[in-house]
C-alpha cells in the first residue's frame, strides 16, 4: 500500500509556469501504524505532515517528479527549517514534511522548490489551521 492511498485533507495545487505543485496536509492519526513505521513518521494527536509533489503539465506526466525543496515552517511558539523526506514509489517522487502543531492555531510554510527541468526555483507560501485529533 502506498503512502498516498490514505485520506488526504485539503488537496490543493498551485501552478508555476508549466509546473503544478500539489500540496496537502495529512493528520498522522489517519495513517495506519504500518504506513507510519514504513516512512518513519511519528503518529500523534498534535502531529501532521505536509505532502508535496510537482509535475510538468506540458509533458503530460501524471507522476510527481524530483525537486529540491528548502524552507521553513513556524507557528506562534516554534519554528525552524523544514525537514523534508523524499519518497519514491515506482516512477513517482513525493515529499513529506512532518511537523507538530498547536491546537486551532495557524501553521505557516514558506519554501522554494526547484523541479527537475526547471530553469530557476519557485517560491511558495501557505498557512493552515489545524485541530488536535483524538
Amino acid at each position: 500500500m502506498g503512502f498516498f492511498a490514505g485520506p488526504v485533507l485539503g488537496q490543493q495545487s498551485t501552478r508555476y509556469d508549466q509546473f503544478e505543485l500539489h500540496h496537502s496536509i495529512v493528520y498522522t492519526t489517519f495513517l495506519s501504524a504500518e504506513v507510519a513505521a514504513e516512512y518513519g513518521i511519528t503518529r500523534g494527536a498534535d502531529k501532521a505532515i505536509l505532502t508535496l509533489s510537482v509535475r510538468d503539465v506540458n509533458s503530460g506526466e501524471i507522476a510527481g517528479r524530483p525537486m529540491v525543496i528548502e524552507g521553513r515552517t513556524w507557528d506562534l511558539i516554534t519554528g525552524g527549517n523544514m525537514s523534508v523526506k523524499e519518497i519514491r514509489e515506482g516512477r513517482a517522487t513525493y515529499y513529506i514534511v512532518p511537523f507538530e502543531f498547536l491546537d486551532r492555531e495557524y501553521r505557516f510554510f514558506e519554501f522554494t522548490f526547484l523541479p527537475e527541468g526547471a530553469a530557476s526555483p519557485y517560491e511558495h507560501k501557505m498557512k493552515v489551521q489545524l485541530w488536535r485529533q483524538g
